[in-house]
């Protein structure tokens, strides 16, 4: 009798396994590799550059003053055309530390344009501090940093800050996926990187 009630036991706990995929359970390391595989925490932050006429307030963007502050562009003021106001604009062009950096960041189809996309930085995950269930919803916390891609981003982003975010998910018939659409309670992973705060 001993010996028919432990095979039973084995067969049900056999079958659990068999009927629960490692999808079924939202765990802290799903919720990591789930976070860390969507398109949107995986797309690298890109910088876009203009040089020749540009605006006061594009002029005096955060990261442009950054760009000038490590010498890589310069500028002397210029007559707005009619489509840039207010006054004063100025005439942007790359310097020659500023084309040694910037150049080989460049696609090639982006070479010669007066507005041009850098990469600069992605995302690394830091951990996953919480997962809040309810039924098949669940809010996941998750703490993440910038890591510059080359020397633009590392003068644009500190690896050091870290930024901590929630993203809901949601359980299907195959298991836990990343809230996509704009959720009830919870936010897409998008919305929770935009939202994100710098960890104190």
């Amino acid at each position: 009798m001993r010996k028919l009630s432990i095979v039973v036991l084995w067969l049900v706990v056999a079958w659990s396994l068999i009927a629960c995929s490692p999808r079924d359970l939202l765990s802290r390391r799903l919720a990591a590799d789930l976070i860390e595989g969507s398109d949107t925490f995986k797309a690298p932050q890109a910088i876009f550059l203009r040089t020749g006429i540009v605006s006061n307030k594009d002029y005096l963007s955060p990261e442009s003053l950054v760009l000038q502050h490590h010498g890589w562009v310069s500028a002397t003021t210029a007559p707005c055309p009619p489509a840039l106001v207010p006054p004063p604009c100025w005439d942007v062009v790359l310097t020659p530390s500023g084309v040694e950096t910037i150049r080989p960041l460049l696609a090639p189809a982006d070479a010669g344009k007066p507005l041009f996309s850098l990469p600069a930085a992605r995302r690394e995950l830091v951990a996953v501090t919480g997962v809040s269930k309810q039924g098949n919803v669940a809010d996941v916390d998750f703490i993440w940093r910038w890591q510059p891609l080359n020397e633009v981003g590392a003068a644009l982003y500190s690896g050091d800050l870290h930024y901590r975010s929630t993203a809901g998910f949601r359980n299907y018939d195959d298991g836990w996926r990343i809230v996509q659409a704009p959720p009830r309670p919870s936010q897409t992973l998008d919305d929770a990187l935009k939202n994100a705060e710098p960890e104190p």
